[in-house]
């Protein structure tokens, strides 16, 4: 199912109406699909890289209502349609211990997944379900969902078919570890300041 998923968010990389399926696709990842927007991005942004910082923009718009979608899931209906959610992705036993320190760290939570490849949607609709202050899942959601469709908007405008091919490759190695860089650099500043 999920490889039709993905070649079936693949081919609208293609349409005419590529632009609105794109900003489609980052809604629905941010709330329950799980085929993450990238898979649209990167060929578009190949294909007009003149366009890169605007579909990078759709998708982070796209991503951030999302976002809020995802935390009405969790807030409205987490005992029906968000545990179903987390079950898919093999998380709602241990949603209550997580429950936990994303009480305690969640705008950082919110600010990883966001960047990295860990599925956005669990982290808002465990906002939702733990009632995080709206502002701060907006906030860090904008940073980070920016953060990443630029990025690869601005590599693939900059470089071309070779960082698709090393990003298609090592996606997953590249965000993570950027990602954590960039965790790494607010807690460091904790301590500084």
């Amino acid at each position: 199912m999920l490889k039709r998923l993905y070649h079936w968010t693949l081919a609208k990389a293609a349409h005419e109406k590529a632009p609105y399926w794109l900003a489609a696709v980052s809604f629905i990842e941010s709330s329950f699909f799980p085929i993450p927007p990238d898979v649209m991005l990167a060929p578009m942004c190949l294909a007009k890289p003149e366009k890169a910082f605007r579909y990078a923009l759709i998708c982070t718009i796209a991503s951030v209502i999302g976002a809020l979608f995802g935390y009405a899931i969790g807030y409205f209906l987490f005992e029906t349609v968000g545990i179903a959610i987390l079950d898919f992705y093999g998380l709602g036993e241990k949603f209550e211990a997580f429950k936990v320190s994303f009480n305690e760290q969640g705008w950082l939570i919110v600010l990883l997944a966001g960047f990295t490849p860990l599925p956005f949607k669990v982290i808002t609709i465990a906002a939702g379900a733990t009632a995080m202050p709206l502002y701060i899942l907006v906030m860090a959601s904008v940073i980070a969902r920016s953060a990443r469709f630029f990025l690869v908007g601005a590599l693939l405008w900059k470089f071309g078919q070779p960082m698709q091919d090393w990003i298609d490759k090592h996606f997953a190695l590249a965000t993570s570890v950027v990602g954590v860089l960039f965790v790494g650099g607010f807690v460091a500043l904790k301590f500084v300041l």
